[in-house]
């Protein structure tokens, strides 16, 4: 080995034991900030469980608003408010909005239902524009579940069908199917949005009576 390799080497071997150090430093750094991530994720599950923000956790998974409407709705019109606050969460996520179609508020009702609605409860000076009220829109509607309730003999999933995909539609359903006893939602529901709506209603409304049974009133 020439003078100039060998130097060269012995350069090169200083130079790599200089970075090595640097190396083991910065994967030190990174074992010890994923350390600190893992406990952190450890942390928020224990709290998850614990007083306040476990309160603050359901309220992001699974939030109620207007629980003394729902109480009082459910109350005048006969209705378990589990079933209302899941209805409500599956329409809006307890948000007020207009969807493409025109259906308005918290249980998203569309401007004709809500006329219907009207003339049925004898609301004589009901402006489309009270849809965007938390008590009128949750009056109208859970008038509007007791009405479809009624219509089908107390039939929750097919009353919450009809919510979703009307009156009509779940009518002809039934008469496919050779009448209510043989109405089975997997097969006898074609359309894809209303079978997810059903099943999302029913799970949700359980969750409520679990999680909120106190605020409901149950």
């Amino acid at each position: 080995m020439s003078p100039a390799t060998a130097t060269r080497s012995a350069s090169t071997r200083r130079a790599a034991s200089r970075r090595a150090p640097r190396r083991t430093v910065r994967r030190g750094r990174l074992a010890a900030l994923l350390l600190a991530l893992l406990a952190a994720i450890a942390g928020v599950s224990i709290l998850a469980d614990v007083g306040p923000f476990h309160k603050a956790v359901e309220e992001l998974t699974l939030p109620l608003r207007y629980d003394d409407i729902i109480r009082q709705q459910a109350r005048e019109k006969n209705l378990d408010p589990a079933l209302v606050a899941a209805v409500i969460y599956e329409e809006s996520k307890f948000r007020d909005q207009t969807s493409p179609a025109g259906a308005k508020g918290l249980m998203q009702i569309l401007p004709d239902t809500a006329r219907f609605i009207a003339q049925r409860s004898g609301g004589t000076r009901f402006e489309i524009r009270d849809l965007a009220t938390p008590q009128v829109n949750i009056a109208y509607g859970s008038f509007y579940l007791r009405y479809l309730l009624d219509r089908y003999g107390g039939n929750e999933m097919l009353a919450v069908a009809a919510y979703n995909a009307g009156e009509t539609n779940v009518s002809a359903w039934v008469r496919e199917a050779g009448g209510v006893e043989g109405f089975q939602p997997e097969r006898d529901i074609p359309f894809t949005e209303t079978r997810e709506y059903v099943k999302g209603v029913l799970i949700h409304r359980e969750e409520y009576r679990e999680r909120y049974p106190e605020e409901l009133g149950l």
